[in-house]
């Protein structure tokens, strides 16, 4: 987890990269990696240009490296105490207003969060070497060994599932870039070993914001073990952060040039804050906004839809959705017509009844992160009154159970470490022979049978 500070991607040199972040993204996913590569070594230089002249917060020696995590670890424990001290004395949430700007935000960094661990990858095809070993151990316990209930990309992508707000579309090009980052540093990490090592490191290390993200989340009955989960595996004693550091140690002994090795694992560490992060994409949430912007996205799926019986302001709804721009207006007259009453309980609505409920004749029409836009901006200060006697009791208890739609038998069975590697890669781990070759190679790892 990156605890650089934001750097700027406004550059004119990176504009037209960025701006392609989503098809780089996509392509690393769903072609194979010879056939991108070239477009991948692109997209990558040009970030690294991009943050060549930012400042690096690492300390200048090495040495003091250890003691800046553990540093970094104590600090970021004592704002979330200061966070958990506010809460309790009655402070708002900090991050989420509703219920709907926590599902807004699980979309929009989902195209990170999708290719979880994806820069490690690279490191599979080299067990037999001892520098290379807390760079897998890492890798395979973000892909949870092989176990579906922990792998995480499996879980985020349950957690979309469960509360039915996968991006519908394409979301703003600035999301994808660190996905796009991970997963090419992850094919590209034999050329790109340094930069690697040093991304793993900044993104290793324990955030505020992923502590509030996983509190919030709960009190607004959204379940945060995949976020409490990096919150245990990054800690800087014995998880993912120390263990980064000690790669760091392991390759620059054996580096043939430890000087350029050395500024190319900053160049590496400094690409975490490149795109959207977590404070700007929380930012970025405006109710009545995305609420109008959903609605004129299906407004051409409803246009002819409707009988021409009822009407609002003198127009049926037919004539409401048949131009673009009418969205709000015609929010507006269904406040005017009674049909909406808004900063009271949703169910008093007769809109919302349309839309939920045993009679609901709109039943299917909105997903669940789009019921649940209307459901906010209908109860408005209503919903604001309304607060949760425990905030701080643990409302989800997890299971050692598969995940969700996971089938517990293979139909492959790789034979050579090769054919293990490219089934554990960032496009196939979460499936079902992914998974049987990640618990393959985990176990073939702990017994050293990788010579």
């Amino acid at each position: 987890m990156t605890v650089l500070r934001q750097i700027s991607t406004h550059s004119a040199q990176l504009e037209s990269d960025s701006r392609d972040a989503c098809s780089v993204y996509h392509a690393a996913l769903k072609t194979p990696p010879e056939t991108c590569r070239a477009r991948l070594t692109r997209f990558l230089n040009d970030h690294l240009n991009a943050v060549a002249n930012a400042d690096c917060e690492l300390p200048s020696a090495v040495e003091d490296w250890t003691a800046w995590v553990v540093e970094h670890a104590h600090t970021v424990g004592e704002d979330y105490a200061l966070y958990l001290q506010d809460r309790h004395n009655g402070a708002p949430r900090r991050f989420f207003t509703n219920k709907a700007h926590a599902l807004y935000f699980l979309q929009h960094v989902s195209p990170s969060k999708l290719v979880d661990g994806a820069w490690l990858h690279s490191a599979l095809g080299h067990p037999a070497d001892g520098r290379y070993h807390d760079l897998i151990r890492t890798y395979l316990e973000e892909l949870g060994d092989g176990d579906p209930a922990l792998n995480h990309v499996v879980l985020y992508r349950n957690l979309l599932l469960e509360h039915d707000c996968a991006p519908a579309g394409k979301l703003p090009d600035d999301r994808y870039i660190q996905g796009a980052l991970q997963l090419a540093l992850g094919h590209l990490g034999e050329a790109f070993l340094p930069e690697f090592i040093g991304y793993n490191l900044g993104y290793e290390q324990l955030p505020l914001h992923l502590l509030i993200t996983a509190f919030e989340l709960n009190e607004l009955g959204i379940d945060p073990y995949y976020f409490t989960l990096h919150v245990t595996i990054d800690n800087a004693s014995s998880g993912h952060a120390k263990k980064a550091v000690e790669t760091v140690n392991q390759f620059l002994a054996t580096a043939a040039d430890p000087e350029d090795f050395l500024f190319r694992i900053r160049q590496g560490y400094k690409l975490n804050d490149l795109g959207t992060g977590t404070a700007s994409v929380i930012e970025s949430f405006d109710l009545e906004r995305e609420l109008v912007a959903m609605l004129e996205a299906k407004r051409s799926f409803g246009q002819h839809m409707h009988s021409d019986y009822c009407r609002l302001g003198g127009r049926t709804i037919n004539e409401w959705l048949a131009a673009p721009g009418e969205c709000r207006p015609f929010l507006a007259a269904l406040e005017n017509m009674g049909w909406i009453k808004r900063d009271q309980n949703p169910e008093a609505s007769r809109f919302w009844q349309l839309i939920e409920g045993p009679r609901a004749v709109m039943f299917g029409v909105f997903n669940g992160y789009e019921k649940q836009l209307i459901r906010d901006w209908i109860a408005g200060n209503w919903q604001e009154n309304q607060t949760d006697a425990e905030p701080f009791r643990a409302r989800f208890r997890r299971r050692p159970a598969a995940a969700a739609g996971v089938p517990m038998k293979s139909t492959v069975s790789p034979a050579s470490l090769v054919e293990l590697v490219d089934l554990i890669s960032p496009s196939l781990h979460h499936t079902l022979n992914g998974l049987h070759a990640t618990k393959t190679y985990s176990s073939q790892f702990a017994q050293g049978l990788f010579r």
